[in-house]
């Protein structure tokens, strides 16, 4: 094989070994946000959660006041 097809292909597998590199870290990133998101849904989950139990608290003291309509 020629020096110059050698260098080619070095070149070549210097430039794969930099995509998959590239490609590992966006997938390290990826997970970390589908994380973050997940994490999202069961804060917002929860703040429905708090929200309704309010509503009930006030609701119950509406009851006890006598101030519904």
């Amino acid at each position: 094989m020629s020096e110059l097809m050698l260098e080619i292909l070095r070149t070549i597998s210097r430039d794969v070994a930099d995509i998959k590199a590239t490609q590992s870290e966006h997938t390290r990133r990826l997970g970390r946000i589908e994380q973050a998101l997940a994490q999202r849904g069961v804060d917002d989950a929860d703040a429905g959660v708090r929200f309704d139990r309010l509503v009930e608290r006030v609701e119950q003291i509406e009851r006890r006041l006598e101030l519904r309509d």
